[in-house]
């Protein structure tokens, strides 16, 4: 694996890489063989991991750590860290989806809500033609459905595995079945499904440009006001705080 610059926030790295240097990896990890876990982080995912122990350690084993949520990128500058861009698990999807249309790497979408994975895929196929996708299935994080679920990715083969059980369930099943199946790269893409499908509806891109697609999806989705404050309000109360106490430190051993 190539070497990457990291940012640490609130104990959870995050790898300073683009979507370019993301699929690369991914592309190598697939070539490579063996077992790697990609994750994408939000502020959700930083602050779950706080109180989480199992999440935080699923989280530092990862391979790969790319940056989804502009706060992030916020948050690293204000602790003098570096995170250049970002990488959404949306568009991290529709990058792999055109890499498989051009090199043959083979995608499952598992999860998401019955038929959503399967609404993914054909808009996926309309919009990259010569994409692979081995299977869908919908499934679910418990550990009843887990033979069902071994039995159809051992019978697709998939280079990748495309997981939307939503934080933390999808990267602790991951973490916890890929070994056995081995399969290349499996990813955690939260919403991801929905959004390509077209069930919900994405922030326009100027406003996701200036960082306020969390304003969009209160206003469409607010029963998400929890999740939205934790990423907006909370998130970086926990960053301040920390670099605050940080610094408190370092004055008093001088």
């Amino acid at each position: 694996m190539q070497s990457y610059s990291s940012a640490t926030l609130l104990g959870v790295r995050v790898d300073d890489v683009s979507m370019d240097q993301a699929v690369a990896q991914i592309a190598a990890f697939v070539r490579d063989g063996g077992s790697h876990h990609v994750v994408t982080v939000n502020p959700e995912f930083v602050m779950s991991a706080q109180r989480d122990t199992e999440f935080l350690h699923t989280l530092q084993r990862a391979d790969l750590a790319v940056p989804d949520g502009v706060g992030l990128n916020f948050a690293a500058r204000w602790t003098g860290q570096t995170l250049r861009s970002r990488v959404p698990g949306i568009e991290l999807c529709e990058r792999l989806a055109s890499l498989s249309a051009t090199t043959g790497i083979r995608l499952y979408l598992l999860g998401a809500a019955p038929g959503v994975a399967e609404a993914a895929a054909a808009v996926l196929e309309q919009r990259f033609p010569g994409v692979t996708i081995a299977g869908c299935f919908a499934g679910s994080p418990r550990p009843d459905d887990e033979p069902e679920i071994h039995q159809r990715l051992r019978a697709a083969r998939p280079d990748v595995l495309l997981v939307a059980y939503g934080s933390p369930a999808q990267d602790l099943w991951i973490a916890c079945n890929q070994p056995v199946l081995n399969i290349p790269v499996a990813i955690g893409v939260g919403g991801a499904l929905d959004y390509i499908s077209g069930r919900v509806i994405r922030a326009p891109q100027w406003l996701r440009r200036i960082g306020l697609e969390w304003l969009f999806r209160l206003i469409r989705q607010p029963w998400r006001w929890k999740r939205i404050w934790t990423a907006v309000v909370r998130f970086p109360v926990a960053v301040i705080r920390e670099q605050r106490t940080k610094k408190q430190k370092n004055k008093g051993t001088k």
